[in-house]
């Protein structure tokens, strides 16, 4: 699988949560672009690798298949790369965006 561009399925779209599946084929992040959500993010890596670099952080954060994370809303981030676990096999995200209304878990 190739292509330019990443693919966004979105699964559920409602006021307080979206959940999207991204598929991703190589893309990164233009220089000088971050991500700057208004609603916080869980994302858990399904399959293929991928690297995330956070504004302030010292280093960038890999992610394989099975692990996740939350970004807090207005976490600024970038995708620094997306990357095959084996030829034409895509990375794929699962992203849930949500409205916080309670602790961090």
């Amino acid at each position: 699988m190739s292509s330019d561009e990443e693919r966004f399925d979105t699964l559920v779209d409602d006021r307080e949560v979206t959940i999207e599946r991204i598929v991703s084929t190589g893309q990164a992040s233009p220089p000088g672009f971050w991500y700057d959500n208004p609603r916080d993010e869980w994302v858990v890596l399904l399959a293929g690798g991928a690297a995330l670099e956070f504004e302030g952080e010292p280093s960038i954060r890999t992610l394989r298949r099975g692990d996740y994370l939350r970004i807090p809303a207005h976490c600024r981030h970038r995708v620094v790369y997306t990357e095959f676990e084996a030829p034409d096999a895509p990375t794929v995200w699962l992203a849930v965006h949500f409205i916080a209304h309670g602790a961090a878990a």
